[in-house]
């Protein structure tokens, strides 16, 4: 059982997410918060599997909220949603450890699936939408890296620098595997690997590194 925690300053948005999710045999809502602060306290008192975050609510907002919530409990996975599609908050929300991002029209059936693949340990946004809202929101790839992730890029081999390029591309590691004529469980242990270098936990991290760092530019 999935056990999810709502966070939205708006109680009706909440019941409809509830019906919809409890309606799920493997998914079940464990508590409910109308702002950031109230979301980071049942977070840690529930210890819920995802966290369904609005980034715009008072008192605290949700990027706060995910970067308090992340940093103290690595183990809950967050899913930002926003009403609009090319907000600066979500990619402000992917760098403060959420897991993927929604925009809050989404059908039943792809908020289900979002909360079903972030507990999963994968990114829930669509490929073209995250390399969009990157590359329209990081900063300016000239920016020089800071030093500990200059040295993560330095030690990654020619072909994790290669997985990495495409997964900024908005690839999954499915279509990797076609296009560089390995297979799925080889591109897996890059992506494993190529993580653990630049010290990001998911693709959405990844594709921010890859932008900020001037791998990949908007429009290539």
């Amino acid at each position: 059982m999935i056990r999810v925690l709502l966070a939205d300053d708006h109680e009706l948005v909440r019941m409809g997410f509830r019906l919809m999710l409890d309606a799920q045999p493997d998914l079940s809502v464990v508590g409910e918060a109308g702002d950031g602060a109230e979301a980071v306290d049942l977070a840690r008192r529930l210890r819920p599997d995802v966290v369904l975050m609005d980034l715009h609510m008072p008192n605290l907002d949700g990027v706060r909220a995910t970067e308090l919530i992340t940093d103290a409990l690595p183990e809950v996975r967050v899913l930002a949603l926003s009403t609009f599609d090319l907000d600066e908050n979500v990619v402000a929300a992917l760098r403060a450890g959420a897991d993927g991002f929604l925009p809050k029209d989404v059908s039943p059936e792809e908020l289900i699936e979002g909360v079903r693949v972030v507990h999963r340990g994968e990114s829930a946004v669509a490929p073209r939408l995250l390399t969009r809202l990157i590359g329209t929101f990081v900063r300016d790839s000239r920016t020089p890296p800071a030093p500990a992730r200059a040295a993560g890029l330095a030690g990654l081999t020619e072909r994790e620098r290669e997985v990495l390029v495409l997964i900024a591309r908005g690839r999954s590691n499915a279509e990797i595997a076609t296009g560089l004529a390995v297979s799925p469980s080889t591109v897996k242990n890059h992506v494993t690997s190529l993580f653990a270098k630049l010290g990001v936990r998911d693709r959405a991290q990844a594709v921010i590194v890859a932008y900020e760092e001037g791998l990949v530019r908007p429009g290539e």
